[in-house]
């Protein structure tokens, strides 16, 4: 979730980690187990005058299959469900009205799965998660093509930018 957030001015940061779970400073080992209560998340630091929430919300959407309950694409087990996590009542109304938008546009037959949730503590991830794409960045291309992320995303979001 780093790669479509980090190609735009007003996006200062995006930060890999944990959030949601009840184990302090949680590992990425301990997350995959599936019993801290984490999801894999990003923190993004950002400057609304220029990027507003509304358009984090809109890539956020497109990167995803909102409908999974389960995980994502290749990626199964509660630390890889899909949640937006809001940080004060102004970004839960705006995402939750986000959420009906895309229910109500008829896009997706399945009811959208996605939760809100209020933000609690986030913890990095370690540093070899930290702008993954870039490390590795043949890995990341064949598991975003076989994983099957992008052929769901020119589905469903072929206009998106």
């Amino acid at each position: 979730m780093v790669k479509p957030f980090d190609q735009y001015d007003g996006i200062e940061s995006v930060v890999s980690g944990y959030t949601g779970g009840h184990v302090p400073n949680p590992t990425y080992k301990e997350v995959c187990t599936n019993t801290t209560g984490h999801y894999e998340a990003v923190q993004i630091t950002y400057d609304p005058t220029v990027f507003p929430y509304e358009k984090i919300l809109q890539i956020f959407w497109q990167q995803i299959d909102p409908t999974d309950a389960g995980g994502q694409f290749g990626d199964r087990g509660d630390s890889y469900k899909t949640a937006i996590f809001y940080h004060d009542d102004e970004q839960k109304e705006i995402a939750e009205q986000s959420k009906r938008n895309l229910e109500e546009s008829g896009k997706f037959k399945a009811s959208i799965a996605t939760e809100i949730i209020q933000a609690s503590e986030f913890y990095p991830a370690e540093e070899y998660h930290q702008d993954y794409y870039k490390k590795n960045a043949t890995h990341y291309e064949l598991y975003h093509v076989g994983s099957g992320r992008k052929g769901f995303i020119d589905k469903h979001w072929s206009d998106h930018k």
